[in-house]
């Protein structure tokens, strides 16, 4: 079974035969003991240091369909290696390019994604007002700004309602997690542990997504609620909108809450704070936990994982684009 492999430090990156080489290498230039990664078990590279490889062994990765994923210094995502596409549909390219091009399907499909995340939203505050955490009026205020959207006339509005849901949102972390101050949204560097812990389990997020929309005939690049942009996969982004509140949010609740991480995880600066590599490991650990977990899903009667939800949920947006089915976004019912 694949599975993702994750690359704390500097170092090489070489092929023997069918397998990877990762020679992991300190400041000074000296060499670690080096890891040996068979081609064949690979899904995924995470690379959270500088990464020394040729375009040989990019070409080889490209082959074996692995995506390579790096992250700067901060632990932002910065960009992604992704093999040769090849699930190409023109038709699909068609479609998908139409529903960019004409605002009023573009604006339908954006409004569904605002609509998912925020029922997802407040299904976390409802549960946790439900065990005795004084959310009422955050969940008053999210429910008012989920209908007021509708009046939105542009993605430029519908994105103003987002922003302010997410405001009151965000406000309510601080009732869920009564150990942890959050503050103020920071991300650049985050300000707090709970700032760092929603911008790194953020990109695991959108990287996750784009994964997922990298296995189906859908362009990451053209998206509805995110605008498209130079070097960003923007699709991405929109879908993991949806499942934030579900797979980021409530794994920070869970982390925090049940002391799975404490001060010692984080590194903290001048204006900044940051996983150490204790803490993204624990952090990366049960996020892949998170990840196999399964549910029964209502419609298909079956269990599924975490993770097939969201390739559940592309394909739900191809059948929309394609005319075939109406989508309707993710909502947690548990």
């Amino acid at each position: 079974m694949k599975k993702s492999y994750y690359l704390f430090n500097p170092g090489r990156l070489s092929r023997k035969d069918n397998t990877l080489k990762f020679v992991p290498v300190d400041k000074d230039g000296n060499e670690g003991q080096a890891k040996y990664l068979p081609i064949e078990g690979i899904k995924n590279l995470y690379c959270f240091g500088a990464l020394d490889a040729n375009s040989a062994m990019y070409n080889f990765l490209g082959k074996n369909q692995i995506p390579v994923h790096f992250f700067d210094y901060y632990e932002h995502y910065t960009g992604s290696f992704m093999p040769k596409d090849y699930l190409l549909s023109g038709k699909v390219l068609i479609e998908q390019t139409k529903h960019y091009t004409r605002p009023k399907l573009r604006m339908e499909i954006a409004q569904k994604f605002i609509e998912g995340a925020a029922a997802n939203m407040l299904r976390n505050l409802k549960y946790y007002q439900g065990r005795g955490r004084n959310l009422e009026q955050h969940i008053g205020q999210i429910e008012r700004y989920k209908e007021e959207k509708q009046q939105a006339k542009n993605i430029s509005e519908l994105m103003g309602w987002e922003g302010n849901m997410h405001l009151v949102y965000y406000d309510a972390f601080e009732e869920i997690i009564p150990n942890f101050e959050m503050g103020n949204r920071t991300k650049r560097p985050p300000s707090n542990e709970v700032n760092a812990l929603i911008s790194f389990c953020n990109m695991m997020c959108y990287t996750l997504c784009l994964d997922q929309i990298y296995h189906t005939q859908l362009n990451p690049t053209i998206s509805y609620l995110h605008e498209p942009g130079f070097r960003r996969y923007s699709l991405a982004l929109d879908i993991s909108e949806v499942f934030k509140p579900i797979l980021v949010d409530r794994l920070i609740f869970t982390l925090l809450n049940k002391n799975i991480l404490s001060e010692k995880d984080f590194d903290k600066k001048l204006n900044s704070c940051l996983l150490n590599d204790s803490g993204r490991k624990k952090v990366l650990k049960a996020w892949e936990e998170r990840l196999d977990q399964t549910i029964k899903h209502r419609k298909l009667n079956k269990s599924v994982s975490y993770k097939h939800l969201v390739k559940l949920e592309v394909y739900k947006l191809i059948k929309h684009i394609m005319k075939i089915e109406e989508y309707k976004p993710f909502k947690a019912w548990w």
